[in-house]
C-alpha cells in the first residue's frame, strides 16, 4: 500500500515529528511505502509531490490544526486523526488503513 500524509500539531514541534516517525516505522514494519510531510514552526518539510499523492492508496492526516494544501488530496481516501492517535497507536492506525484500502 502507498501511504502519504501530513503531520501537524498545535505547537508544531514535538508531536508533529513523533507522529511522523511512529507512522513511518509502523508502515514500513507492515511492508508499506509511506511519505510524510510535516507542517510545523519551521514551515513545511518533506513536502509531498503531486506524483506522491497521485500514487497514494490512502492519505493520513495526523493533525491538530488546519493544514495548508488540504485540497491536494481531493478524490483520495483520507483518514484524519489527532497526532496523539499516531503517536500512541500507529500500528492500529496502519491496520485501519489496510481495512479501508482493502490491502
Amino acid at each position: 500500500m502507498n501511504i502519504v500524509g501530513v503531520a501537524a500539531c498545535v505547537a508544531g514541534i514535538a508531536h508533529t515529528y513523533i507522529a511522523k516517525k511512529k507512522l513511518v516505522q509502523a508502515a514500513q514494519k507492515a511492508g508499506h511505502n509511506i511519505q510524510m510531510e510535516t507542517q510545523g514552526t519551521i514551515g513545511v518539510e518533506d513536502e509531498l509531490t503531486s506524483e506522491n499523492i497521485k500514487n497514494a492508496d490512502i492519505v493520513v492526516l495526523a493533525v491538530d490544526i488546519q493544514i495548508k494544501g488540504k485540497e491536494r488530496f481531493e478524490g483520495k481516501k483520507i483518514i484524519e486523526i489527532p497526532t496523539e492517535v499516531a503517536v500512541h497507536s500507529p500500528t492500529a492506525l496502519i491496520k485501519k488503513m489496510e481495512e479501508i484500502v482493502g490491502k
